[in-house]
């Protein structure tokens, strides 16, 4: 589900579901969470590069899983966006194409976003009856509370330059490879002891991801045993339409 390469003190992962879109279930998470702890020991590397598809860097939760009963437990991804937010390494989202739902929390979760310019971003949860409770620190972290209020109520993507002018991309240049070329240029030097105690310092001045964490996983967890939102799920995986639609 997922690739990974250690070279010169930085893990590249590659997200590699392009059949799904990259959705995020157990097994990806899982695989995430294990590549993640590598980076996490003194000895580790320091900078993780996080990458998705050409045309889709993550299209969100499985809801093919879902309808199956096979609910991804919403702490188990929260707490992998906290590790990618605070662990003592640089983590760089490395995006091109489709970025929705809980992909835009994973890459909000990270340290820095690069993109190039067929990056979109988008927030569709409300057309399923969910909204994005674990998404919503990260994102507004990084965003500010009313531009995170847009994009959970319009559920209408964002492009590239969008996404810069607001801060959830840092950067944004077509090839992004190069752009990220530029960036290890620099991160590749850094002290990984000095970055951990920033992080640790980033993360207590604000206190918004482990503030929020209770709120947001028991919103996610009854929101996902709502009979009715269960049902709209199902009838989206077997049928192609949405809640409304006759």
């Amino acid at each position: 589900m997922i690739q990974v390469d250690d070279r010169d003190g930085i893990r590249t992962i590659t997200l590699n579901r392009p059949e799904t879109g990259n959705v995020l279930n157990v097994g990806l998470v899982g695989e995430l969470s294990h590549a993640v702890s590598g980076c996490e020991t003194a000895d580790g590397p320091k900078v993780l590069v996080l990458r998705g598809g050409a045309q889709v860097f993550c299209a969100g939760g499985d809801f093919q899983a879902a309808a199956a009963g096979d609910d991804l437990d919403p702490a188990t991804l929260y707490d992998l966006w906290t590790r990618l937010a605070t662990g003592p390494f640089v983590s760089v989202a490395v995006v091109s194409g489709r970025v929705n739902a809980g992909g835009v929390g994973l890459a909000a979760a990270c340290d820095l976003v690069l993109a190039d310019d067929s990056a979109s971003f988008t927030l569709s949860e409300l057309l399923f009856g969910l909204y994005p409770a674990c998404v919503l620190p990260f994102l507004s972290r990084r965003i500010g509370g009313q531009r995170s209020h847009y994009l959970t109520l319009s559920t209408q993507a964002i492009g590239a330059a969008q996404a810069l002018a607001w801060g959830l991309a840092d950067a944004v240049e077509s090839p992004v490879d190069g752009l990220l070329r530029k960036h290890l240029l620099r991160l590749r030097h850094l002290d990984k002891a000095a970055i951990g105690r920033y992080k640790q310092y980033r993360s207590e001045l604000d206190g918004v991801i482990d503030g929020a964490r209770p709120l947001a996983l028991d919103a996610n967890r009854r929101m996902f045993a709502d009979p009715a939102i269960k049902a709209g799920i199902s009838r989206y995986v077997a049928e192609g339409k949405f809640p409304w639609e006759a």
